[in-house]
């Protein structure tokens, strides 16, 4: 079940959202954040379960080039209550202009810290991206019951554009 607007207010008051957010009927909007970051390989590919090196750069403009990538962040600090899960989708308006917001914007129950957007631009123009701008929005589901063991991993808390640690991944740390 979505979480509707009356509910949503619910979880500005009880500190899982931040206050002065816009809040639409199923959904809150999120502000673009001015941290940005982007792989910068050592080698001609990237490996997964490879540590891989970002540059990074704090800037309130960003021009993200027609057909790159980049990370980005909200403004936002969020907190998912362990009864529920949430998930990032972009803005139908940002969406139109060839800017796609993410590809994994699935948060767990329990999970707190700044989202990190992965962001794509799919026009053939470039993008201004500029600090405090809406970007994304935050939708939240209802589970069954709460979570028997809520997120603590490895985003847990971030601030900023948070490149991948895949390479801590059981898969890659056994020996």
């Amino acid at each position: 079940m979505i979480i509707p607007d009356v509910e949503l207010r619910k979880l500005v008051e009880q500190g899982y959202l931040p206050k002065g957010l816009n809040i639409g009927p199923s959904s809150v909007d999120l502000t673009l954040a001015d941290s940005f970051s982007w792989p910068a390989p050592q080698k001609k590919q990237i490996v997964l379960g490879e540590m891989v090196p970002h540059e990074q750069v704090q800037t309130s403009r960003f021009v993200i080039e027609p057909n790159h990538f980049v990370l980005a962040s909200t403004v936002e600090s969020i907190r998912v209550p362990f009864n529920m899960a949430a998930y990032v989708e972009g803005r139908s308006s940002i969406g139109r202009l060839g800017l796609q917001i993410q590809n994994a914007g699935f948060i767990d129950a329990g999970f707190h810290g700044q989202i990190t957007l992965e962001l794509e631009n799919q026009s053939s123009f470039p993008i201004v991206l500029q600090a405090g701008v809406r970007i994304c929005q935050i939708v939240f589901v209802q589970m069954s019951a709460e979570a028997e063991k809520p997120y603590c991993g490895k985003y847990n808390g971030q601030t900023g554009a948070t490149p991948s640690r895949l390479e801590v991944d059981p898969e890659f740390t056994k020996k």
